[in-house]
């Protein structure tokens, strides 16, 4: 594909947008709004892709546990109208959804510490006054003008349908602090895992050893260019003490989320390492506290992004240093998110990463 960059035509704006909502558990229903002029420092994005991420299908199952405007967060698109007072992006824009720059006047900007800006982070979990009604499962969102950044016109459509997971793994890696020659472990190789395994290459680690159980994402993990493949179990163990002398990684990198994974995850970190944390449990876990402290272990907790780690995460895509094609397995229209979302419910499903196309 090659790239696409804005057009200056003027786009004309339909009186109508369709979506699709949680409504029940495990149901999906398709609803049918009036589309607004936008009001003053708003967009109107026609949403070109959207990813289907773990949180939509945990969404789905639960019958809709997260705020609405997560259900469908992965998005891009272009700008069809624009409100008074807009001056960051304009009509014909291609964007992605992003959060905005630190406010400056929340409680965490005051007190020193920008880069945990309250406002941002309401944002990026949709529970700030401004929130959309909905999220992206939809021909169109009207949306502050925070809740977008401009595209680089290097990326195609497709690859800013990933860009917001790239952005969650660019924030990871960064906040561990990882050091150029780490030996880097990555836990779990779908989309997030493999992200990140990218990022942390990127990022000078020395070896990247990656346990996944499933062979395809296997495969796909050596498609990326990643030799230190191995199964869950006892070889991978062995191979880390191997290659670290026996004292373990440097940073391992938990993106399974399985909460029985946490402490032997912990386990397979170097006295004085790091665990990073970017799976997301839906259960409580177990772990030894004692052996964390007295290996004094540092543990990165890891939730979303910054409006600057968009703008890493694009140039990350655009450089090369990630790759986001193999990770997109299937792209299908709005009509076929329902059986979509039951069959990775399911578990028995080959897909990775798959895209929705609303207006395709």
């Amino acid at each position: 594909m090659t790239a696409q960059t804005p057009t200056d035509t003027a786009i004309s704006l339909p009186t109508t947008s369709r979506y699709a909502h949680v409504d029940g558990e495990r149901t999906v229903a398709f609803g049918q709004e009036e589309l607004s002029p936008p009001g003053a420092g708003q967009v109107i994005v026609r949403i070109s892709h959207v990813g289907v991420c773990a949180t939509d299908t945990h969404a789905y199952a639960s019958g809709g546990f997260i705020p609405p405007a997560v259900f469908g967060h992965e998005w891009a698109g272009t700008v069809v109208a624009a409100g008074e007072g807009v001056t960051s992006v304009a009509v014909g824009d291609r964007v992605v959804a992003s959060v905005g720059p630190a406010c400056g006047t929340c409680a965490m900007c005051r007190s020193g510490v920008p880069e945990h800006c309250d406002t941002a982070f309401a944002e990026a979990n949709g529970i700030d006054d401004d929130a959309p009604s909905h999220g992206a499962f939809a021909e169109h969102v009207t949306v502050t003008e925070r809740r977008v950044r401009k595209a680089l016109d290097e990326l195609t459509d497709e690859q800013l349908g990933v860009v917001e997971p790239t952005a969650v793994t660019f924030h990871a890696v960064r906040r561990a602090g990882q050091r150029p020659g780490d030996v880097v472990v990555v836990q779990g190789a779908g989309p997030i895992g493999l992200l990140t395994a990218q990022h942390a290459r990127a990022a000078g680690a020395g070896a990247v050893v990656i346990s996944e159980t499933s062979s395809a994402r296997r495969d796909t993990a050596r498609e990326l260019g990643f030799d230190d493949v191995h199964d869950a179990g006892e070889d991978f163990r062995s191979r880390i003490l191997e290659l670290t002398d026996g004292l373990g990684a440097d940073v391992v990198y938990e993106c399974t989320g399985v909460a029985g994974l946490f402490q032997p995850s912990a386990e397979l970190v170097r006295r004085g390492g790091t665990l990073a944390l970017l799976g997301y449990p839906m259960t409580n876990s177990e772990v030894s506290y004692g052996d964390w402290q007295s290996r004094e272990l540092t543990v990165i907790g890891s939730l979303a992004y910054t409006h600057a780690d968009f703008l890493g995460a694009m140039r990350s895509i655009a450089n090369g240093a990630v790759r986001t094609d193999p990770l997109v397995t299937g792209t299908v229209p709005l009509d076929e998110l329902p059986a979509l979302l039951a069959e990775l419910d399911s578990g028995q499903t080959r897909h990775a990463k798959v895209l929705v196309t609303p207006n395709a």
